[in-house]
């Protein structure tokens, strides 16, 4: 009796194995049916090919008319690229604005920046600069610095980094063309609060290795606050000093911008 007992037991249980084997099974075809015939998981299924380039495009513009005319609009696009060893920043801005009938604002600037990672803290760097102000009597301004840099906070929320190289300096300044070597000691940051509001600044000191007095120091901080998924509300604040100007002109140009950005 007892080995009748063992075997119907024995046999019991491979029934039970084989039930649960088939009803897994079934189940397992069922969720691949329903995946082939719902488009949505086809689609799903099928990786995006996304630019990598994340870029903005920011505008702003104050017009009145009455016991004041003036008009000021600023235009500013950003793009920059990166991956675990390489990053590029490019980017250019145009400003206008006058006062009754009297020009008070004329700038053009551009820049692009590549970055060589040697480590996720140690890079190599190449920028290039140039500017244009005609109220500050800048005809043009073409800065070019190799150099090397150093992320001090480097995470998903926030990023510090200090850069230093040597620097050429092409301007043309009341008429009159130079030519001059500087070294470039810089720093930038950005911080991040969430997908929607990000704090960023940069500065760079830029003097004439030859003549000391000469230098010239460029900073801008600047908070973004989004409205939507690509469009955000943008405030920059740009400071350009020079501490020997043109004849006739200040040693300090600040800005205060506000405008929409758009994100694409």
């Amino acid at each position: 009796m007892s080995a009748l007992a063992g075997l119907a037991i024995a046999a019991r249980v491979h029934a039970d194995d084989t039930n649960r084997f088939q009803e897994n099974l079934s189940a397992m075809m069922m969720a691949a049916v329903a995946d082939t015939a719902d488009p949505a998981a086809q689609l799903a299924a099928v990786p995006t090919n996304g630019s990598p380039w994340q870029s903005t495009l920011s505008f702003g513009a104050t017009l009145t008319s009455g016991n004041s005319d003036t008009l000021l609009a600023d235009a500013a696009l950003n793009t920059h690229r990166t991956n675990p060893t390489n990053e590029w920043l490019f980017g250019a801005e145009a400003a206008y604005g006058k006062n009754n009938s009297v020009e008070n604002t004329e700038t053009l600037h551009g820049f692009g920046q590549y970055d060589h990672l040697f480590t996720p803290r140690w890079f190599g760097y190449a920028r290039a600069d140039a500017l244009h102000d005609g109220i500050a009597d800048v005809k043009y301004r073409v800065t070019l610095s190799p150099g090397v840099g150093y992320y001090f906070v480097k995470n998903k929320a926030t990023s510090l980094a200090g850069e230093a190289g040597p620097g050429a300096v092409f301007e043309r300044l009341d008429g009159h063309e130079d030519l001059y070597s500087t070294p470039r000691a810089a720093g930038r940051f950005e911080h991040k609060w969430d997908e929607h509001t990000r704090l960023w600044g940069n500065v760079e000191y830029l003097p004439q290795i030859n003549d000391p007095v000469n230098f010239l120091v460029n900073a801008e901080v600047g908070l973004e606050a989004a409205l939507t998924k690509r469009l955000s509300l943008r405030t920059v604040l740009q400071d350009y000093y020079a501490n020997i100007p043109a004849p006739g002109r200040k040693d300090n140009d600040l800005r205060l911008v506000s405008g929409l950005a758009f994100k694409f």
